[in-house]
C-alpha cells in the first residue's frame, strides 16, 4: 500500500468551450507517452467525478511527487481569452470539497496543495488550494 502525503489539485487547462473528460485526458496523456491518464480523479463542469488511475497506482501528474500523492483534476482552468483562471463551477466546487473531505478521512496526514505549489512555473490549478482547504490540512 502506498503512503499518501499529498493530495495535488490540478486543472485540465482547457477553454470554457472545450471538454476534458477522463477519457480525453487519457488519450492526451497516452499521446505524451504516459501509459494512461495520470490523474486519479477528474471533476467535470457538472460536478460529476470520473475515475482515472486507481488510488493504489502511482499517478503521473506532478514530477518528483507522484509516488506519494493522489492527483485530482478539474475540467477548466482557462478563461475565454485563454488565460489561466479559476473557472470552477458551483457544482465542481461542491464535488471537490466532498471528494477532498473523503480523501482527508482516508489520508489524514496528506497535505492538500495545488500543482503550482510544487512546480511554480505552472499556474495550475489557478487558485490557492492550500488556503481554500486549510480546514482539511493535517494538524
Amino acid at each position: 500500500m502506498r503512503t499518501i502525503t499529498l493530495i495535488i489539485v490540478h486543472c485540465s487547462a482547457v477553454w470554457p468551450n472545450q471538454t476534458s473528460s477522463a477519457k480525453q485526458i487519457d488519450e492526451w496523456h497516452k499521446d505524451r507517452g504516459f501509459k494512461c491518464i495520470g490523474y486519479h480523479y477528474v471533476i467535470r463542469r457538472d460536478g460529476t467525478i470520473e475515475l482515472g488511475r486507481p488510488e493504489w497506482q502511482v499517478g503521473a501528474h506532478c514530477v518528483n511527487h507522484n509516488a506519494h500523492s493522489i492527483g485530482i483534476c478539474y475540467e477548466g482552468g482557462l478563461d475565454i481569452r485563454g488565460q489561466p483562471a479559476d473557472t470552477r463551477t458551483a457544482e465542481q466546487r461542491q464535488t471537490m470539497r466532498r471528494l477532498l473531505e473523503e480523501l482527508h478521512e482516508r489520508y489524514p496526514r496528506a497535505m492538500i496543495v495545488g500543482h503550482h505549489d510544487l512546480y511554480p512555473p505552472k499556474r495550475c490549478p489557478c487558485f490557492d488550494a492550500t488556503h481554500e482547504y486549510k480546514d482539511l490540512q493535517p494538524n
